[in-house]
């Protein structure tokens, strides 16, 4: 469970601290309405070692993705406006922002509450009250998964361009063989046009 607000709240959209362990930053969008909340949890992500951006709005929070790349997305599922809801569909929705690791934050802790957000492009939904070592563990999972998805997506994309660069060198590779035999069949056809004139000639 989180505990009580105990430091001063900073404004959201401020980077709560900096990271404890360079090398091993992860970025990380925390969007909720609620300000005590969402102090709470960039505080302790920044003592763990990562870059918490705080936004309490989830329209302002598709301005933060569209600006810049975040390697998580942590939003509460029930918001003013834009709901954390609205906010994953539209991530889903956009080319630039579809593979953005999402986990929804939520009140309810019935299962239809998991269903929904794991259905609408949810990478994990976390019921509140929680551990807070359980949402990091959480985190790591989530962010862990899409950087060995994001691997894989970049070794395919090498291995799809070798096959291209190679099915053209074979396409090249063909039209030689193809002129070679061509000349080597002009020659021939040479060849035995010239032993006709010897022969004729000897008669």
């Amino acid at each position: 469970m989180l505990d009580p607000l105990t430091e001063h709240v900073p404004m959201p959209h401020d980077t709560v601290s900096a990271p404890l362990y360079p090398g091993t930053t992860r970025s990380i969008l925390v969007v909720d309405d609620n300000h005590t909340a969402l102090a709470v949890i960039g505080r302790r992500l920044g003592r763990l070692g990562y870059l918490p951006v705080l936004c309490d709005k989830a329209a302002d929070a598709l301005d933060q993705v569209a600006a810049r790349r975040f390697d998580l997305v942590l939003a509460d599922m029930v918001m003013p406006g834009m709901s954390g809801m609205q906010l994953l569909r539209a991530l889903r929705s956009s080319p630039e922002a579809r593979d953005v690791p999402v986990i929804l934050l939520s009140s309810r802790s019935d299962p239809a509450a998991a269903i929904d957000a794991l259905a609408a492009g949810a990478d994990d939904h976390v019921a509140k009250p929680f551990d807070f070592d359980v949402l990091v563990a959480r985190i790591e999972h989530v962010i862990g998964q899409a950087r060995r998805l994001a691997d894989l997506k970049t070794s395919n994309a090498a291995l799809d361009a070798r096959i291209a660069e190679r099915a053209i060198e074979l396409g090249e590779a063909q039209a030689e063989l193809a002129a070679t035999r061509a000349d080597r069949q002009r020659l021939i056809a040479s060849l035995q046009a010239l032993n006709d004139r010897v022969e004729l000639a000897g008669c």
